[in-house]
């Protein structure tokens, strides 16, 4: 067997670290997988108590589809972890990346990671605690006189994942913003004069990211659009710290 020659050596064991790290986050993803398993109805229970709360007395959710019963919890199990075991997975990707960053760049990085960790759980927690009881309240409100709101388990979970997710990403955009000025790609003035467009953005992204009502929509876009004001101060303030990238 050839021997591998000094350009090769880092090459192979940058990958052996990748995937040590890789194993490392499937196995604590895994890890908390199984811990949660056992409690995947009481999770879907939870769930669906925002939609419940909002339904006649007596109603209840479906399953139209055999498995449905079982591979619904499931997911939502697996999709729990996932969040769950977010921190896990960042420090691996942080452990993996770290050594190649300069001390500034750790130094700006690590609160950028945990603001980005701390703002997807807010937008979840706000899309759970006060959009889905709102929107069920009005879904229901509209619905025709004789007809009965029976969603299905699998859809009702569609449905949901889809609002926490499109919440959790847009209480991002502080970061993004953040990170766009770093780059040197947009300058806190920029920002500042280009609001009118990022506002019209703001509520086009909620009108697609949302259901057809006006009540989730006006709860992404008011948040984004304090979250942008957000993202301008804090570009502002990282923009003005010593050894700061400044834009050509």
């Amino acid at each position: 067997m050839a021997e591998l020659d000094d350009t090769e050596r880092p090459l192979i064991a940058h990958l052996l670290e990748l995937r040590a790290r890789l194993l490392r986050g499937a196995a604590g993803l895994i890890l908390v997988l199984l811990c949660l398993l056992p409690f995947a109805h009481k999770l879907y229970a939870l769930l669906a108590q925002p939609l419940l709360d909002k339904l006649p007395a007596g109603s209840q959710l479906i399953a139209t589809q055999v498995a449905s019963p079982f591979f619904a919890p499931v997911k939502l199990a697996f999709f729990v972890a996932l969040v769950l075991a977010m921190p896990w997975l960042l420090y691996q990707a942080w452990a993996f990346v770290a050594p190649g960053l300069y001390r500034r760049e750790k130094k700006l990085a690590l609160p950028l990671l945990s603001s980005a960790l701390v703002l997807f759980y807010a937008g979840c927690a706000f899309a759970y605690f006060l959009v889905l009881p709102m929107v069920f309240a009005f879904l229901t409100r509209v619905t025709p006189e004789g007809v009965a709101m029976m969603t299905d388990i699998s859809a009702y979970l569609d449905f949901v994942l889809v609002l926490f997710l499109a919440f959790g990403l847009a209480f991002e955009l502080p970061v993004a913003l953040v990170l766009l000025a770093l780059l040197g790609w947009v300058t806190p003035a920029q920002l500042r004069e280009g609001r009118g467009y990022a506002v019209v953005g703001i509520f086009i992204l909620a009108a697609v990211v949302t259901p057809p009502d006006v009540v989730s929509q006006l709860m992404l876009a008011i948040p984004m659009c304090l979250l942008y004001e957000a993202g301008i101060l804090a570009a502002g303030m990282i923009g003005r710290q010593p050894g700061a990238p400044q834009p050509d």
